[in-house]
């Protein structure tokens, strides 16, 4: 992975912020959706550029995609995300972000366990 390639990812707000969503742990589309209250065409392309920049990755559960941080994390990347992770302090969009994820928090569970491979029938409200 190349170092400008993260940078080229980091360069816009919406992207920085979907990066640092995925630091926290997989999300769909729509969770991305209410945290960032930006419509899922906008998301979707922003997702689609960091998946062309092997930054994220996304598998399909169901009708759903599930985007998620590529595994082993490069040690570059992970680095960067340990900087914004720092930054997040400082920088009230990134606060406000992790703010929205912990009161949707509840409603994320069953990506985290589908990616476990636990199978659980409910879905978020956000997921329909």
């Amino acid at each position: 992975m190349k170092l400008l390639e993260i940078y080229r990812c980091l360069g816009d707000e919406t992207r920085l912020r979907i990066l640092h969503l995925l630091a926290q742990g997989p999300l769909c589309v729509c969770h991305f959706q209410a945290i960032l209250g930006a419509p899922q065409v906008a998301i979707s392309k922003h997702l689609a550029y960091l998946r062309q920049h092997d930054v994220a990755r996304a598998r399909r559960h169901e009708q759903w995609m599930i985007y998620h941080l590529p595994e082993p994390c490069p040690d570059e990347l992970r680095v960067q995300l340990q900087c914004l992770r720092d930054c997040a302090k400082c920088y009230a969009v990134l606060r406000r972000d992790l703010k929205r994820l912990k009161n949707i928090q509840g409603e994320c569970g069953w990506i985290v366990e589908t990616a476990r491979g636990v199978a659980r029938p409910t879905r978020s409200k956000l997921c329909k």
